[in-house]
Formats: C-alpha cells, structure tokens, sequence
C-alpha cells in the first residue's frame, strides 16, 4: 500500500484491507496502552505518529512534530518504527535478546521492525520500549543530540 493520504486513523484504518487493519488496530491497541502521557497520536507522512505536538516543543530541526514511534501498512509487510531503539543501543539490544528468547526472528532496520502478522512481534518487549521514555525526557535526549 503506498504512503496513505488519510487524515485522520480511522480514515487510515478503513482505507487498510480487513486482514492488514486487524494487524495495525492490534499492534496500535498495544502502542496506546504503553504509551507515556504526553505524546498524541496523529497522521504524519502516511503513516500513524506518535509525536511530541509543537504546542508542547517546536524547537525540531524541521518544524514537523518530534516523532517518538510510528506505525503503517507498506505495500508487502507492515512496520513499526520505534525512535528510541533508534536511538539507545541498549534498547536495540533488549529487543534483540527478547525475540531471541520468544524464539521470533526480528526484522529490523534502524528504528524499523516489519512484520506481517502480530504474532511475528514480541510485544511485552515493545511496549517496554515504548514505555521507556516520557516526553520530557525524549525532549532532553534530543537536545542533547543535536548539539553534537
């Protein structure tokens, strides 16, 4: 499915095909229920956001609300994008060790796990991440970052 033009998660969700929109609304039911206070769940390029608004921080190098996780439909495999594995080593490494251990192969890029199926991703390690890190602290890590 190319990039989505909805405006809104239900309009995202109805344009998806029933098996796929069962897939995201499981994984998305997960990222919410992990999800520090804080953060708003929006549409951004194509995709469902969880971002920190610019009301509460506009300070981002590009003007665009700062991206925390994010998850979409691609056209062969869904993903979610999770900006602090990205970012901590150690959050990538307990990813890595926690689908080991659920003997589940994870299909990760940078920040990116793809996946077709819920049952593909080992969610009581995701929703740590998630958990992991509320928006002010998000904020200050990325101060830090782009002083480098």
């Amino acid at each position: 499915m190319p990039r989505s033009n909805a405006k809104t998660v239900a309009d995202y969700l109805a344009q998806l095909p029933e098996d796929r929109r069962a897939t995201i609304a499981a994984v998305r039911h997960h990222v919410l229920r992990h999800l520090p206070t804080g953060y708003q769940e929006t549409m951004s390029a194509g995709m469902i956001a969880y971002v920190i608004p610019l009301a509460r921080f506009p300070e981002t190098y590009n003007g665009q609300p700062l991206w925390y996780a994010a998850l979409a439909s691609e056209k062969s495999y869904c993903s979610l994008h999770l900006m602090r594995a990205y970012g901590d080593p150690r959050q990538t490494a307990m990813l890595q060790q926690a689908f080991t251990r659920a003997g589940k192969k994870l299909d990760m890029g940078k920040a990116c796990l793809r996946f077709t199926r819920v049952q593909d991703l080992e969610l009581d390690a995701i929703g740590a991440v998630i958990a992991s890190t509320p928006p002010e602290t998000y904020i200050e890590i990325y101060q830090k970052s782009r002083k480098r």
